[in-house]
């Protein structure tokens, strides 16, 4: 089984049903289901085989959905990319990944024009209307240009030759890291792992086809994929498409189309906090609330569940795991805190530096296995063979598990701070900060010292702007143990984050390296 075949089934069964509802209309599994198959023979007429490349750089739409399982139908290998990318960065992945084809929007034509040179390999760029009035005759990419809508429009019922068929364990998606550290890598995630991940959220959460599940975050990303997406077509859902997240679109969609489950990362929760319309008439349909991509801080998280009166499960997941390997079940007491218990079908443990399991409590690498675990990166088989070992996916994130099970992440393995032999974890200090009611957001990052190997240094944005950094280390200081007391706390009028809403502390670690 594989979530295109999924899809057919789904629309066989309930043709009528609403897939999706994008800029408030509504459109029905029998009409998602025709699109994806025109689309997907148009694919087959182009030439294009069973494991070539796509890429898919457009937002949240239904060009991405039938993009995305059009593709898949024809045995194709999609690439989703950020569209906000420069052309520098999708030069790299465009290159990296052997991508033959584009299916872009008309307003990024300009990013590939200046790059194509640089792609030989791209055979078409398949352009998806904006609604901005564009004369693409005379384009530079014109001899290459197809329109998304016309293929759709006149593409067949049935292919040509036969059905590509697919198995479970092909390359499907690959998706590149954001890159942190070096160059991105592509995880190459296989059927099996989208659909097996799909599935057991689905299932774990039970999201079913009465929910109406809010897209706010960027499809592109794997959060957004699996959990907005595939997840709620999985069972007969619909899917509330949000081009761009905002709070008062968040709320006018889950207000006027009857949003039964939000999905977002902790930043998306504090702008809806502090947004003027949060209140629990806006939310009112919603029985489940989702967080994930980053820690979510506990204060922010209770100040949220009493707002507006709805539980908020925390979970975990990483691109190389398609994402998701733990939630906060929904039958027993959630743990502030804590990303919750293994999924379905899904195992985790914590382990030292030999890969040795440790006891309860112990601060250790989170390492995953299950049918959700990717592949191998992309033409990188050292960096494969570094993250997958004996069937375990290393995460390279600290953390520890209680003797019920659930677990905790500490913080990134790499982000850990060592203050004088000790080690200090960001989020325990950003946990502290969020806690002053001054403070809307925080960040914690390392910089080098002379005395003590490295120091503390907060980034923080303010909600009250007349706190002093004196009163807010002195608030530290009753709250943590001397060395974890930032050294020094900057206010900031925002914290830099990417387009899902992370916050990027290599920016804040440049920015101190640079004063």
């Amino acid at each position: 089984m594989n979530l295109s075949e999924q899809l057919s089934i789904t629309a066989r069964k309930h043709p009528e049903k609403t897939a999706y509802v994008f800029q408030d209309k509504e459109t029905s599994y029998f009409e998602l289901e025709t699109s994806v198959q025109r689309f997907a023979t148009q694919l087959e007429n182009l030439g294009y085989k069973k494991g070539d490349h796509i890429a898919l750089v457009v937002g949240n739409s239904p060009y991405f959905i039938i993009g995305l399982y059009g593709a898949l139908r024809a045995g194709a290998v999609v690439i989703p990319i950020n569209p906000l990318y420069t052309p520098s960065e999708m030069t790299y992945i465009l290159q990296n990944g052997d991508v033959k084809g584009i299916i872009t929007m008309d307003v990024l034509l300009e990013k590939f024009e200046a790059i194509s040179n640089h792609l030989p390999n791209v055979e078409h760029y398949i352009s998806c209307e904006s609604g901005v009035d564009l004369d693409l005759s005379s384009h530079s990419l014109a001899s290459k240009l197809l329109s998304f809508t016309h293929l759709v429009r006149t593409g067949e019922a049935e292919f040509k030759d036969e059905k590509p068929v697919l198995d479970e364990e092909d390359t499907a998606i690959i998706l590149y890291t954001s890159g942190t550290t070096g160059k991105p890598k592509g995880a190459m995630l296989s059927h099996k792992n989208l659909y097996s991940n799909a599935k057991d959220v689905a299932d774990y959460l039970t999201i079913n086809g009465e929910d109406r599940v809010i897209a706010a975050l960027p499809m592109f990303h794997v959060f957004c994929l699996t959990v907005s997406l595939n997840a709620p077509l999985m069972n007969g859902g619909t899917v509330l498409i949000v081009p761009k997240f905002s709070p008062q679109e968040v709320f006018r969609i889950a207000r006027e189309h009857g949003a039964t489950v939000f999905a977002g990362v902790p930043t998306m929760y504090n702008y809806l906090l502090q947004t003027a319309e949060g209140n629990q008439e806006n939310f009112s349909g919603i029985r489940l609330c989702i967080s994930g991509g980053a820690a979510m801080p506990v204060a922010l998280l209770t100040q949220f569940e009493e707002t507006f009166n709805v539980k908020v499960s925390e979970g975990y997941g990483l691109s190389e795991a398609a994402p998701v390997t733990c939630f906060n079940p929904l039958d027993r007491p959630r743990k502030p805190g804590s990303i919750g218990m293994s999924i379905i079908h899904v195992e985790n443990k914590v382990v030292d530096e030999f890969g040795e399991e440790l006891p309860v409590g112990e601060v250790g690498e989170l390492i995953v296995r299950g049918p959700n675990v990717m592949k191998g990166y992309y033409k990188m088989p050292e960096e494969s063979a570094v993250a997958l070992k004996d069937g375990w996916l290393y995460t390279g994130d600290m953390a520890r598990m209680d003797d019920e099970g659930y677990f905790y992440i500490v913080d990134r393995k790499k982000d850990m701070i060592l203050v004088g032999g000790y080690n200090v974890y960001p989020r325990e200090v950003e946990e502290v900060l969020y806690s002053h009611p001054a403070v809307a957001e925080a960040a914690v990052v390392g910089t080098p010292d002379p005395d003590t190997g490295e120091a503390v240094i907060s980034f923080v944005v303010l909600k009250d702007a007349s706190i002093q950094e004196d009163e807010l280390r002195d608030f530290c200081k009753g709250h943590l143990a001397k060395y974890k007391v930032p050294a020094k706390i900057e206010f900031l009028e925002e914290l830099p984050k990417n387009t899902t809403g992370k916050i990027l502390r290599r920016h804040l670690k440049d920015k101190v390296e640079q004063v």
